[in-house]
């Protein structure tokens, strides 16, 4: 891996992460889902203008297709969809742990599912990514916690890592930019849908909900989208993934910083375990692939 592959995959993982204390912020003033869909209609028009300024093409290949609308689908209508309506009442560090473990969940369907060697090491590592979110989940719930948000969270990461699982290497062939724009787009008018039939437009307004809702559109939507596609057809999808054991860190970490979330000890204990278990897992499929 080179040094450019590891600025941008440091890059990704704060951008990343930093997107649940944004939402967080909007979802406050504003209605959720409509929310969202602005943002990704928003997003998704910049990204397809800016890639037809670089002469990438509408013309995808079959398998690009695939991985737009069902990314545009699980990653942003369901994923971040339920997520925004969850943080209405979960705080951003919870969602963030959550979402985290993404990647033990995509570890544990490859190896289930398509038989994929995961070691020793991978094993312990599932073990203990499960044991940190149980020990962070208990000691959130018995401190009131909103459970209807935080299975709302658990759906949103389960089609999460059903996306990811979906389209391995089906993003290869170019148009990168392309890509991102259009299932920015699916998303947007998949959620503008649900939007229209479910909320009233009812908006708080603030610089603050400004400001967070410009970061969250241009930063974590449309740059850490494409710096991930960059990653996974540079380096590969197994070596991207080693990033994604810095989100549960950086998640929590932001989420104190700018919104002041408490993080109490089992919070802290928990987080490490879930780290250094995503940090197991990905090295233990990199080492058998």
């Amino acid at each position: 891996m080179d040094i450019r592959a590891i600025a941008m995959g440091l890059a990704f993982a704060v951008m990343w992460s930093s997107a649940f204390t944004s939402a967080r912020i909007i979802v406050s003033a504003a209605p959720p889902v409509s929310a969202l869909a602005a943002r990704f209609l928003i997003s998704g028009m910049i990204g397809v203008l800016i890639a037809l300024a670089l002469k990438q093409s509408w013309r995808l290949t079959p398998g690009q297709w695939r991985a737009t609308i069902i990314f545009g689908i699980c990653q942003n209508a369901l994923y971040l969809g339920l997520n925004f309506v969850a943080m209405q009442t979960v705080e951003a560090s919870l969602a963030a742990i959550i979402a985290s473990t993404m990647p033990l969940l995509v570890g544990f369907a490859s190896w289930s599912l398509f038989s994929e060697r995961v070691g020793m090491l991978g094993i312990l590592g599932l073990v203990a990514g499960v044991s940190g979110t149980i020990i962070i989940m208990g000691a959130r719930i018995d401190g009131g916690a909103d459970l209807f948000g935080v299975s709302l969270c658990v759906v949103g990461v389960v089609a999460l890592a059903f996306a990811t699982l979906a389209v391995r290497g089906a993003t290869s062939g170019g148009n990168y930019l392309m890509i991102v724009g259009l299932q920015m787009l699916v998303g947007g008018v998949v959620l503008g849908i649900v939007a229209a039939a479910t909320e009233t437009i009812h908006v708080a307004w603030s610089w603050q909900l400004a400001v967070a809702f410009l970061y969250t559109t241009f930063v974590p939507g449309l740059a850490a989208t494409f710096v991930w596609f960059w990653l996974v057809n540079r380096i590969g999808a197994l070596k991207a993934s080693t990033f994604h054991f810095l989100n549960p860190f950086l998640g929590v970490s932001i989420a104190a910083m700018i919104l002041g979330e408490h993080l109490g000890i089992w919070d802290i204990i928990g987080v490490a375990i879930v780290t250094a278990g995503i940090f197991a897992v990905q090295l233990s499929r990199q080492r058998n692939t």
